[in-house]
C-alpha cells in the first residue's frame, strides 16, 4: 500500500509513535493532491486538526520571497548581478564597501556574507521591515567577502522583502497577496496573526508533554524570512506544481517568467558536506539535494515547537509538504519522508549521519575556543574523544531555546563533527572551517577568542 493510499494510517502511526500533538501531509503527483491531517492544533483546547488548518511554515517563506523577487527580474525592474542598493539606497551593513557591492543573487543563496541572525524586534507596524533594514546598517558585520561562503542569512532576505515592497510601491505583505498567493488561487493563507484567527490555526508545542509555546508571535520584520506565513499544506503543494509547470498556475494564469524554476535550481553556492542528508547545494531561494543519484529541491522552516519540510522532485512531478506542531519533530518528518519519497518517487532517502564507532582523531586546539553571532555564543573545549559544544542565546533567542546547553560532539573527519546525544532524533552536527575561524552549523560563527 503505497503512502497516497494510506496517507492517514501513515501520519497516524508516525504521530503517535513521536509524541507529535498535530500533523499535516499534502502530496501532489501531477493534478492529484492527496491530504491528510491528525491530532489537534493546540492541546489547550483540543481543536482537531484538519487538511484546511493553517500551520506556520517558517522559512519556507523564503522560496515563496525568492518568487517575488524573481518576478521583478522577469520584468526588468531588478537585475540580480547589480548592487540592491541601486534599488534600495538606505541598505547596508557595517562594512561601506560590502555595502556597496552585495546583489540580490548573493543575498537570494545566502553569500552576502554578513551576520543572518539579528533577531531585532521592530513592531508590528508597515514599516517594520524598514527598520529592521535601517537597523542592519550599523549591526550587521560583514564576516566574509560577498559571494564567497555561504551562511544562512535571514537578515538577508528581510532585505529583499524591503527590496520588493520598494520596487512595488506596496508592503511586502500586499505584494505577496496581490502577486503570489491570489493569482495561485491559495485560499488557506495567512500573512498575520489577525489573518490566521479565521482558519483552524495551529500553535507550536514545547516540552515534555508538549504544550503549547509561550511566544506564537514572532517579529513582523522577519516576515520575508519566514516569522509570520501560515498556510493549509494543499497550498504549499500548489505552489511547486506552479513552479514545475514553468510559472503557470493550475487555473492557467502565468504567475512568474518562463524558466524561473530552472534558474532557482541553478546552483549558486556549494554547501560543505556534512553527510549525504543535507542540501548539497543552494540555487536562487532553494535548496538543492541529491538523494539517491536523483535530484530534488525544496526548502525546509520552522517557528518555536514547529516543523515543515517542501519538497519537489521534478522528475517525478511530485510536490510534497509535511509539518508537525511538536513532539520529535526531525523523527516524524524522517519517517514521513522516507516513506513517500520512496513510494512515490523511487527514491532512497540517505540516512542521517551518526557517531562512528571509533572517533577519529583530531587536534583540539584547531577548534577551542569562542565563536559568538548577535544572539548567540559557542564555548568550544576539548572534552573526552571529542569537543563539548555550549550554546548560549541571548536577547530574542533566549526566548526561543532552553537556558545554556552543552552537547558532546566527536570527530568524523573533515573538520566535521556530530553530536553524541540528539536530544530528538537525528543528532546535530557541526563544521569548522578555514582553521577554525568559523564555527559552521549553515550559520558561519566568527571566533572571537582562543
Amino acid at each position: 500500500m503505497t503512502p497516497l493510499a494510506d496517507l492517514q494510517g501513515l501520519i497516524d502511526r508516525a504521530a503517535r509513535r513521536h509524541g507529535v500533538p498535530g500533523a499535516a501531509v499534502a502530496v501532489g503527483t501531477g493534478r492529484q493532491v492527496v491530504e491528510a491531517a491528525t491530532g489537534v492544533v493546540n492541546v489547550d483546547t483540543g481543536v482537531e486538526a484538519t487538511v484546511d488548518s493553517v500551520f506556520q511554515i517558517g522559512s519556507v517563506t523564503k522560496a515563496w520571497t525568492a518568487a517575488l523577487v524573481m518576478q521583478l527580474a522577469g520584468e526588468h525592474l531588478v537585475d540580480l548581478d547589480e548592487p540592491v542598493r541601486g534599488y534600495l539606497p538606505e541598505f547596508g551593513v557595517l562594512d561601506t564597501a560590502a555595502s556597496a557591492s552585495i546583489t540580490a543573487r548573493q543575498l537570494l543563496s545566502h553569500t552576502g556574507g554578513f551576520d543572518g541572525d539579528l533577531l531585532e524586534d521592530t513592531g508590528r507596524g508597515d514599516d517594520a521591515v524598514a527598520k529592521l533594514v535601517a537597523f542592519m546598517r550599523t549591526n550587521a558585520r560583514q564576516l566574509t567577502d560577498p559571494g564567497t561562503l555561504f551562511s544562512y542569512c535571514n537578515a538577508g532576505y528581510c532585505a529583499l522583502g524591503a527590496l520588493v515592497a520598494r520596487r512595488r510601491g506596496r508592503t511586502w505583505e500586499a505584494a505577496m497577496r496581490d502577486l503570489l498567493i491570489d493569482p495561485l488561487g491559495a485560499g488557506h493563507m495567512a500573512l498575520y496573526a489577525e489573518e490566521a484567527i479565521m482558519f483552524r490555526a495551529a500553535v507550536g508545542h514545547v516540552g515534555k508533554p508538549p504544550r503549547p509555546s509561550p511566544r506564537r508571535l514572532l517579529p513582523q520584520a522577519d516576515a520575508p524570512a519566514g516569522s509570520t506565513l501560515s498556510a493549509a499544506l494543499r497550498d504549499l503543494v500548489r505552489f511547486g506544481r506552479m513552479l514545475l509547470a514553468d510559472g503557470v498556475a493550475d487555473d492557467g494564469t502565468r504567475v512568474l517568467p518562463t524558466g524561473t524554476f530552472a534558474e532557482m535550481c541553478r546552483p549558486q553556492v556549494t554547501l560543505p558536506r556534512i553527510g549525504d542528508r543535507p542540501a548539497a547545494a543552494w540555487g536562487l531561494g532553494l535548496m538543492l539535494f541529491d538523494w539517491d543519484g536523483r535530484p530534488v529541491v525544496g526548502h525546509d522552516g520552522s517557528t518555536p515547537g514547529t516543523s515543515t519540510t517542501w519538497r519537489i522532485v521534478p522528475d517525478r512531478d511530485l510536490v510534497f509538504a509535511i509539518h508537525a506542531n511538536g513532539g520529535h519533530l526531525a523523527a516524524f518528518i524522517d519517517d514521513v519522508l522516507a516513506e513517500i519519497i520512496s513510494t512515490t518517487a523511487d527514491i532512497r532517502l540517505p540516512p542521517r549521519l551518526s557517531p562512528p564507532p571509533t572517533p577519529v582523531p583530531f587536534h583540539p586546539d584547531t577548534y577551542t575556543g569562542t565563536y559568538a553571532a548577535p544572539r548567540i555564543t559557542y564555548n568550544v573545549r576539548a572534552d573526552a574523544d571529542g569537543l563539548a559544544v555550549t550554546e548560549i542565546p541571548s536577547g530574542l533567542a533566549a526566548q526561543f531555546r532552553p537556558g545554556k546547553t552543552t552537547t558532546r560532539y566527536v570527530h568524523v573527519g573533515d573538520s566535521h563533527f556530530v553530536g553524541l546525544e540528539p536530544p530528538q532524533g537525528p543528532h546535530p552536527m557541526i563544521a569548522f572551517l578555514q582553521d577554525g575561524r568559523f564555527l559552521y552549523n549553515l550559520r558561519l560563527v566568527p571566533r572571537v577568542t582562543d
